[in-house]
């Protein structure tokens, strides 16, 4: 059955509408990649570094709810690139069941997980990852700080403010910058009035 639907997205390719061929060779692609799954799986289990990292990446552009358990056990892995490209995915799927797990790692030994894991964090919608962004803006790594700065900034919340108004006075230029355009983009909570 999926070689027949394959077959009949292969023709539309050729259909004389542009957004049809583009369509089918979107919905082609994704097919492939489900069908290339099981394959990706087994990388993850028995590919070299490389492989694994690529096979990860592949992960990133299937969408199925099997991807999930395996780009979770890579964050477990002792490879501290195969982490961070594992927190990198899990961040572009941003499934809401992935982050107690991901929030774990910024506490992460490798300095690059801790700032993989800080963007990731930004393309959740949720307000209780504002304090735990709020707990690295005092890290001395600057990338950390930065992109912990970003991820608040694209989550918006309001709750943000008070943890990010002592870093215009940050020694580093670049993070008073992000701080203060960050502050420009918040939520305004507004309080009624008491009688």
């Amino acid at each position: 059955m999926i070689e027949k639907r394959k077959s009949a997205l292969r023709d539309a390719l050729n259909d004389p509408e542009a957004s049809v061929r583009s369509a089918a060779s979107e919905a082609l692609e994704k097919l492939e990649s489900l069908g290339e799954l099981q394959r990706t799986m087994e990388t993850l289990k028995a590919g070299d570094r490389g492989e694994r990292i690529q096979a990860l990446f592949t992960l990133a552009h299937i969408n199925d709810p099997r991807t999930i358990p395996p780009l979770l056990a890579m964050l477990k892995d002792a490879d501290p690139d195969i982490r961070s490209t594992a927190v990198q995915v899990l961040g572009r799927k941003h499934h809401p069941k992935t982050l107690g797990d991901l929030v774990k790692h910024l506490k992460d030994p490798h300095p690059a997980v801790r700032v993989h894991t800080a963007h990731a964090l930004g393309r959740f919608s949720d307000r209780r990852l504002v304090p735990y962004l709020a707990k690295v803006l005092g890290e001395p790594d600057e990338q950390l700080v930065l992109n912990a700065i970003r991820a608040l900034r694209s989550l918006g919340f309001a709750a943000a403010e008070p943890h990010l108004l002592p870093l215009l006075k940050h020694s580093h230029p670049d993070v008073r910058a992000e701080a203060a355009a960050t502050l420009g983009v918040l939520d305004v909570e507004t309080a009624t009035p008491e009688e």
